[in-house]
């Protein structure tokens, strides 16, 4: 998958999570277009960076699906602090 497909996959899910709700921070938004996912993912898995789940990187570890982390506390109407 080039470069331009995985921006425009993580964009496309951006998108939806914003549509859902799930997303509302602009500073969480801002963030995940800033560090794209799929930039800390192994090759073999960077055509699953949009996909809304949690993927393995080795040692019994995974990153977070996009939908989970949100360190704004927005989703519950909080702040960072």
């Amino acid at each position: 998958m080039s470069q331009e497909e995985l921006e425009k996959k993580w964009e496309e899910l951006i998108s939806r999570l914003r549509a859902e709700r799930i997303l509302r921070s602009e500073k969480v938004i801002r963030a995940m277009r800033k560090v794209p996912r799929y930039k800390f993912l192994p090759d073999r898995l960077k055509p699953y960076a949009h996909v809304d789940t949690p993927l393995p990187i080795g040692f019994g570890q995974t990153v977070s699906a996009p939908h989970g982390p949100d360190p704004s506390g927005a989703r519950f109407g909080g702040r960072a602090g």
